[in-house]
């Protein structure tokens, strides 16, 4: 008998097909479980308010309301839902402002079946996750070649921040870093945000990928 609690799922996509699609593939794993659908923003963001689930899998293009609108007005209520972006644009400047406004992921619809089961797994527990091309896409998005940030500025991170600033640039969320370090959540919070203010930056995605382009080491596992 599975004993594993489901991921409850919501999916919000205007394209009937294609929800029935997935809600076919995620209803053949035993640990996913759909608990609504909807086929505009409007209507979806109504009904993560009902539902509660654990992932969001959100559309761009939609009537009524867009993906965008829809993702911040989630986010606004519901501040630690996890978003997912399910859409077929490429476009660097909807992939930054998704993760801008909180979006836990951002996947193109031409990925396959197994990427997608695990991609949501990943999100559910709290990890960043994207489709492979959209990586680069957003290194290079932030990438601010007017205002370089100088490696230096490294030099005034404590070794416990340049060991979260690792995670951070593995895409680990609040929570799983804190478990990962056997620390309170609300602790990583305040090591973060004194990352972000000694390196001058903004988002902690503007963080990964200072860690990146510096070589902060990673995380092993």
């Amino acid at each position: 008998m599975n004993t594993e609690p489901h991921i409850r799922i919501v999916l919000i996509d205007d394209h009937t097909l294609f929800r029935s699609g997935i809600k076919a593939l995620l209803a053949r794993q035993e640990d996913f479980e759909v608990i609504g659908e909807a086929s505009d923003g409007f209507s979806g963001v109504k009904l993560v308010e009902q539902q509660h689930p654990d992932v969001v899998l959100l559309d761009l293009d939609m009537p009524v309301m867009n993906g965008r609108e829809a993702l911040a007005q989630i986010l606004s209520s519901r501040p630690d839902q996890t978003v997912v972006m399910l859409t077929v644009s490429e476009d660097s400047e909807d992939l930054t402002e998704c993760m801008r406004l909180g979006a836990r992921g951002f996947l193109l619809k031409n990925i396959n079946a197994e990427f997608l089961v695990d991609a949501i797994k990943k999100a559910a527990n709290g990890d960043n996750v994207f489709s492979p091309e959209m990586t680069a896409r957003l290194v290079q998005s932030l990438i601010r070649p007017n205002t370089p940030q100088p490696a230096g500025a490294l030099d005034t991170l404590t070794p416990r921040e340049m060991e979260i600033l690792g995670h951070l640039a593995a895409g680990h969320s609040n929570k799983v870093i804190a478990r990962k370090l056997d620390l309170a959540e609300s602790t990583i919070k305040v090591h973060v945000q004194s990352i972000l203010r000694k390196l001058e930056l903004s988002s902690r995605v503007q963080a990964a990928v200072y860690a990146v382009q510096h070589k902060v080491p990673q995380p092993n596992d």
